[in-house]
């Protein structure tokens, strides 16, 4: 999770995330467990069939801490290098 923090790579939001996933350009797609079943459920579905690895933090307070931001965040990700 320190990656997310220190990346300059990094893609924060839903619709941000959801768009990435679909033009190839993401390897780790982070997911707070606290978020909204709807949310989880339409990250998880756009990942599947893909090559790439999802971590799941306990909540969207300790995800939105760990990219660097004040806010809560659903989920965030880590763009390919």
């Amino acid at each position: 999770m320190e990656k997310l923090k220190s990346s300059k790579k990094r893609i924060i939001g839903l619709k941000q995330t959801i768009k990435a996933i679909k033009t190839d350009r993401i390897n780790i797609v982070y997911v707070a467990n606290d978020a909204e079943e709807n949310i989880k459920n339409s990250i998880l579905e756009v990942c599947r069939g893909k090559d790439i690895q999802i971590v799941f933090i306990d909540t969207m307070k300790k995800l939105g801490e760990a990219c660097g931001i004040e806010v809560n965040a659903s989920c965030a990700s880590l763009l390919k290098d």
